[in-house]
């Protein structure tokens, strides 16, 4: 769909660093090399624990250990926009070889005080609509990395909605719009809730109260569910939200597995902790000399659908057989 291919993909960038000469290797690590990772979740979550474990397995294999061969500098918002621009400005003067970044809005603030320090985003759903990017193939400048989301996934997500609750009438698009793209989710349910007899209502959340407040009003009204629109707030207070969802009794899709398996009610999504073990080949390129600007921005490749049992008896839904034959994961 892109121009590149799954397996060509692959070898670019990952054949070389499997083929490179240990002689070369050792070379390599003469310098110690510094590496900024930007994670946009909490520091002490669990999941931000497990996307930074699998970043630095995955660089040990390609021949990258901390404290050895690389000095990694961990930076970590919680969601938390305010913090953004001074950041940013931090890692720069840093002057790290490379920097990992999560999210559009974190990648967008790093993008306006560097165009030199190569970046590596994940996390991003719209990089050439958000100017990362002039193309997937040939990105073209300092920044490259992995997509999150395609624009088309908003109608799979209501679709999954429309099809565990047929009655469905109203559902409400909840993120933050300063940690995610939320217009870009937004604009496509729209479009995609028309086929399916359903009217996209957008729940903007700035803040804690604001998830209490839109979704107590939106439940005051029958036939109405949940859209959780992909964005860093949301999965720093997923616990909130999953049972304020409960509490009022609103079906939701969600955007990742771990929203189910904590107890919300289906995803369909990318493993996120996935996409930073994908980013450490890029790294791995880019410290032995490679240019951000030729190297393709991969797309997604697998999906996951995952439906908790127990979640939906306790909302009275009846989850269709059509949808637990398509779920690579039942919890019950």
């Amino acid at each position: 769909m892109f121009g590149v291919k799954r397996g060509e993909f692959i070898t670019l960038l990952g054949g070389s660093a499997v083929a490179w000469p240990l002689a070369a290797r050792a070379q390599q690590a003469d310098r110690m090399r510094r590496i900024a990772v930007w994670d946009n979740h909490a520091e002490d979550d669990s999941l931000t624990k497990a996307e930074l474990a699998s970043f630095r397995e995955a660089l040990v294999r390609l021949g990258w250990v901390e404290g050895h061969t690389i000095h990694i500098d961990y930076r970590f918002t919680g969601g938390s926009p305010d913090q953004y621009p001074v950041l940013a400005k931090e890692l720069v003067a840093l002057k790290p070889d490379v920097i990992v970044v999560q999210s559009t809005p974190a990648t967008a603030a790093l993008q306006r005080v560097t165009n030199v320090i190569p970046v590596v985003f994940v996390s991003v759903s719209d990089p050439i609509g958000s100017g990362f990017v002039a193309n997937l193939a040939q990105p073209g400048g300092n920044l490259t990395g992995l997509m999150q989301y395609e624009v088309g996934i908003t109608g799979k997500w209501l679709a999954m909605l429309k099809e565990i609750a047929p009655r469905l009438a109203r559902v409400a698009a909840v993120a933050n719009p300063h940690t995610g793209p939320y217009d870009y989710f937004l604009r496509s349910a729209k479009a995609a809730a028309s086929q399916l007899a359903i009217e996209v209502v957008p729940s903007p959340v700035n803040n804690v109260a604001d998830i209490g407040r839109s979704m107590e009003s939106f439940a005051r009204v029958a036939d109405s569910g949940l859209l959780m629109v992909p964005d860093s707030f949301t999965i720093t207070h997923r616990d909130l939200v999953i049972t304020l969802a409960a509490r009022y009794r609103l079906p939701a899709v969600y955007s990742w597995r771990f929203f189910v398996t904590a107890g919300g009610l289906m995803s369909y999504g990318i493993d996120i902790v996935d996409s930073f073990k994908q980013a450490a080949p890029y790294v791995d390129r880019i410290l032995r000399g490679a240019r951000p600007a030729d190297l393709p921005v991969q797309a997604p490749t697998k999906y996951e659908t995952v439906v908790n049992l127990k979640t939906a008896k306790a909302l009275g839904l009846e989850v269709p057989p059509s949808l637990l034959v398509r779920a690579d994961e039942v919890i019950e």
